[in-house]
């Protein structure tokens, strides 16, 4: 284990820190916190929570993980992946059932950091990842279009829920405003065609920009964030929230779900970033970092917290190469919070609208699925779609369980048909049998039998040792197991019991290239002493020799 492993990245990139570095940090940081800006209230507004929400988690957590994190550039604030979550846990428990979940999201990642968990977040299958990251982009827009078409719903109308969301939108689509469409369509477009004309300014501060503007001096009848919401520029203030036993045991399971999703985003924004600089970073640190920061920012007044790669994207190509990056761009949100806030109630909600389609369109990655779907196995395409499905119909929890127990099941499927038994043919030359390559020949007494098996063996296939069935001339059967990389339990109980099987009959065991694990786990489970250790041999030359050996 590499000792650096735990080890906060910003530790090592301090050794030989220059002034120049520190400029071209604070550089992209100013940039980076001009970009987090407007989608920290966007994602604050679609987590259900207040627009300065948004802003806490971007300073708390982004500065936390930026500086014990494992990531050289990694940038950390609130992330669309959250949002239904968030919106979901808020409107059922209330901000005390969020803290209590992301206080337990974060104790979980600390210790998936201190027990080396980092490594395993690869074993979950990508088609489950794009499932319900595409999924989650659907929700997203779906929940967006009451804002961005300015529907308004009536008093007591239940709309948690993606389809109780879509529900509410079909029944009270007479109540669409007209000016806000135009708005959204108008804002929609700034982003879109903005990019080409500079990549340096965020499309989504010119579009906040010029709604606000457009609203505010035409006096359009648009909703704004200051008529929904109430703003506050104070800082961040610690608050412990009342901890009851019944309120961790509701908070537990929506614990478990930020914690998966934060350590799956963080860790896939980190893979994107070595990729952009070269580098490598330390999984297992960044997993303690972001339980920290989630922590942080839980207790701060904030909300779930994860990498962002888009964010993370922006500081690389602007020049940040080391975590004061993404310290400094919390402290530019500080200074933001506190003296520009106040002019987030001109921010017209179609324009977070938005700004969120737009990020739920750069999040699904369509290609990348419409892609999958063309070329895949068709195993892993239902995987895709029945996690995207569940995603958008359900929740993200039971995508998730589902896709795994799918993907496991369908993964079994597989190796049980990759793997099998097979018998060498005999030929007879005085019957007139020609085989195709006389060259490969091996002359067998006809009392000897030898099957190969090929593939893991394991509870999935190991009944396929019943298959073997011997001449009644056998008096020894020889395995050949070299193409067995691994063999679990059931297996082994199968194999064990073949062998008595076939000491009862008075058939003799050899058996051939036994593998290293396979090795381990037989000797581990008696079947070496039961078979005689001298009854196994490294090849099937010796093998052969030893059978031979046995019948004469």
């Amino acid at each position: 284990m590499n000792k650096d492993e735990l080890k906060p990245m910003l530790l090592t990139t301090l050794k030989g820190y220059t002034a120049q570095k520190f400029a071209a940090d604070a550089v992209a940081g100013l940039i980076v916190a001009i970009i987090a800006l407007p989608l920290s209230i966007a994602l604050a507004l679609a987590s259900g929570v207040g627009p300065e929400q948004g802003i806490y988690t971007a300073i708390v957590a982004g500065f936390l993980i930026s500086m014990l994190g494992g990531s050289q550039v990694q940038i950390a604030g609130p992330t669309a992946a959250f949002a239904t979550i968030v919106a979901g846990i808020v409107m059922k428990n209330g901000m005390d059932g969020l803290v209590l979940a992301t206080v337990i999201a974060g104790i979980l990642l600390i210790l998936m950091g201190l027990f080396r968990f980092g490594s395993l977040i690869r074993y979950i299958p990508y088609t489950i990842t794009m499932g319900f990251t595409a999924g989650i982009a659907v929700t997203i827009i779906i929940g967006q279009l009451k804002d961005f078409l300015g529907i308004t719903y009536p008093k007591g109308t239940v709309a948690i829920e993606t389809m109780e969301k879509l529900t509410a939108l079909v029944r009270n689509s007479g109540t669409m405003n007209p000016t806000a469409l135009a708005v959204g369509i108008a804002s929609l477009l700034i982003l879109m065609v903005w990019p080409k004309v500079s990549e340096k300014i965020p499309g989504s501060l010119i579009a906040v920009i010029a709604a606000s503007a457009a609203v505010k001096c035409l006096g359009l009848p648009v909703n704004t964030i200051g008529d929904l919401y109430s703003i506050s520029n104070a800082l961040p203030a610690f608050h412990l929230p009342e901890i009851t036993f019944e309120g961790i045991h509701a908070a537990t399971g929506n614990g478990f779900t930020i914690a998966i999703l934060a350590a799956i985003e963080s860790l896939l924004s980190c893979v994107v970033a070595d990729g952009m600089v070269g580098g490598k970073h330390r999984s297992n640190m960044e997993l303690v970092a972001q339980g920290v920061g989630n922590i942080g920012s839980a207790l701060f007044g904030g909300i779930p917290a994860t990498g962002a790669i888009a964010r993370t994207a922006a500081n690389i190509k602007n020049g940040g190469r080391s975590p004061i990056a993404g310290m400094i761009h919390a402290v530019i949100l500080v200074l933001v919070l506190v003296f520009l806030m106040p002019y987030a109630a001109l921010i017209p909600m179609p324009t977070i609208a938005a700004i969120l389609f737009m990020v739920a369109y750069n999040m699904s990655g369509w290609r990348m699925v419409v892609l999958l779907t063309k070329t895949a196995p068709k195993s892993d395409i239902v995987v895709l779609l029945i996690t995207f499905a569940l995603t958008v119909i359900f929740d993200l929890v039971m995508a998730i369980e589902v896709g795994m127990i799918l993907a496991c099941i369908l993964f079994m499927k597989r190796m049980s048909e990759e793997s099998g038994v097979m018998g060498w043919k005999y030929f007879d030359p005085a019957d007139g049998d020609k085989p195709e390559d006389e060259q490969a020949l091996r002359s067998v007494p006809k009392e000897i039998r030898v099957f190969e098996i090929f593939g893991p063996m394991f509870f999935g296939n190991a009944d396929q040792l019943a298959a073997i069935s011997p001449d009644a001339d056998t008096r020894c059967i020889v395995l050949r197991m070299r193409g067995v990389p691994a063999i679990d339990a059931s297996a082994l109980r199968s194999l064990s019991q073949f062998v008595d099987r076939c000491t009862a009959n008075g058939t003799q065991m050899v058996f051939s290239h036994v593998n290293e694990q396979p090795w381990r786990a037989m000797e581990k489970f008696g079947l070496i002493g039961q078979v005689g250790e001298e009854n196994f041999a490294p090849h099937i030359g010796e093998a052969l020799k030893l059978a031979e050996a046995k019948i004469s």
